[in-house]
């Protein structure tokens, strides 16, 4: 079966903002939809609402043809949500957290989570409280906990920030091999990543 997100008119209302205004977009399997917009366009609300967190007030959002509304716990279960703000526990390491954080999901191998923290450059520091790391070290551990969750689609809110040049190239090796491997992406950005193929762009400044 071939996976594919879809949203349809998309309204969404914060008091009297009108944020989203009846935005559509269609991603079908080893795509990545980039989402750009001025700050404040609604990159965020938009994420939200694709995963469930916030209900639009029109429209709809389909997860292989069918509304997500319907079977909301099954569609959780292909989607992964990376928010501004890391996911980490504080006081666990970058070890512990991943057992802990993808272990909820499916069975999680030591090894499995010292290879996904190796891939990501985090390995001489993985048995540090992640309170001790910077907020690069931080996204690194989360990016690491993506490939663990098994998850079809990801979606990623400014994957890519608090992150040097090299940590910015790796965000998008990342993603690369997801699409590759026929999982779908929707990332808000600031700065377009460096992906070449397979690429939607919607922009919300002008939605």
């Amino acid at each position: 079966m071939d996976l594919s997100l879809r949203g349809e008119g998309l309204h969404l209302w914060r008091g009297e903002r009108h944020v989203l205004r009846g935005v559509d977009l269609e991603l079908h399997q080893g795509e990545v939809l980039q989402v750009c917009g001025a700050n404040g366009a609604g990159k965020t609300s938009l994420l939200r609402t694709l995963c469930g967190l916030v209900y639009p007030e029109e429209g709809r959002v389909l997860w292989n043809g069918a509304d997500v509304r319907r079977d909301m716990p099954s569609y959780h279960e292909a989607l992964a949500y990376i928010g501004h703000e890391s996911p980490l526990k504080a006081d666990l390491t970058p070890r512990e957290n991943l057992r802990y954080w993808a272990g909820i999901r499916q069975r999680c191998l030591a090894g499995d989570v010292d290879n996904a923290l190796g891939r990501v450059g985090a390995k001489e520091w993985r048995d540090r409280p992640v309170r001790t790391l910077s907020a690069g070290q931080k996204r690194r551990v989360t990016l690491a906990g993506l490939a663990l969750l098994g998850a079809s689609l990801w979606l990623l809110d400014e994957p890519a920030t608090n992150l040097d040049t090299d940590g910015q190239r790796l965000v998008s090796q990342i993603i690369a091999e997801h699409l590759a491997s026929g999982g779908l992406v929707v990332a808000a950005v600031h700065h377009e990543l460096a992906l070449r193929t397979n690429v939607r762009r919607l922009d919300l400044t002008s939605a």
